[in-house]
């Protein structure tokens, strides 16, 4: 039995995103195979996801010294209770899944948003004299990306994806891409329906 955690970070309907439609066809057959496992669906477009700002930033350099976390302010307060929330939830999680579309060569501002929130020095990874050391284990990673264009992986969103995910000590990281499908608008249908296929397999294998 696993707790598995799903990233949405495309803010449009399956209807209108190619992005959704490979992830329900993930979580659809990955839910067929995997009946006991738990997943929790977090929305970067619609839940709360701090961003590193002014707020977060001065309330971190408050606490440092060890001053009482009752001294911030509500804002700060809220910020900082809020990150650790979706660190911890990362923690917590066996498998993660994230789905979002390539939007200029990069990846949803949400999505960043939310991945500061699992770069956590002393909690998922930590500084060493020979370097960065991460600290996760026993996790896995699928990423599920659509792009206009064909990229095979080396588009800088998934590389980006891909290593810090690395960083922060998953190794297995599965890959998906609905791509082309712009560049090739005559045999779009026939190419999504081949990229559905082979993302249901992968997930039943996940």
């Amino acid at each position: 039995m696993s707790n598995v955690l799903v990233i949405k970070a495309q803010p449009l309907s399956s209807e209108e995103s190619r992005t959704l439609k490979g992830l329900e066809t993930f979580l659809q057959h990955y839910e067929a195979k995997n009946p006991q496992d738990t997943i929790t669906l977090l929305d970067v477009f619609k839940e709360d996801i701090p961003e590193v700002d002014g707020t977060l930033l001065s309330a971190w350099s408050t606490l440092t010294p060890g001053v009482d976390f009752s001294t911030l302010s509500k804002e700060q307060q809220h910020a900082v209770t809020r990150f650790n929330e979706l660190t911890e939830q990362f923690l917590a999680a066996d498998k993660i899944i994230i789905a979002n579309p390539l939007w200029n060569l990069n990846i949803p501002t949400r999505l960043k948003a939310w991945i500061d929130t699992i770069m956590v020095a002393g909690k998922t990874f930590k500084y060493t004299a020979a370097g960065p050391v991460p600290l996760t284990t026993g996790k896995k990673a699928f990423h599920i990306q659509s792009n206009g264009g064909v990229y095979k992986g080396q588009d800088p969103a998934s590389l980006y994806v891909k290593s810090i995910l690395n960083f922060v000590g998953i190794q297995e990281v599965g890959e998906a891409f609905i791509e082309g499908l712009d560049y090739d608008p005559e045999h779009a249908e026939e190419m999504l329906t081949a990229a559905l296929e082979k993302i249901a397999q992968q997930a039943e294998e996940f």
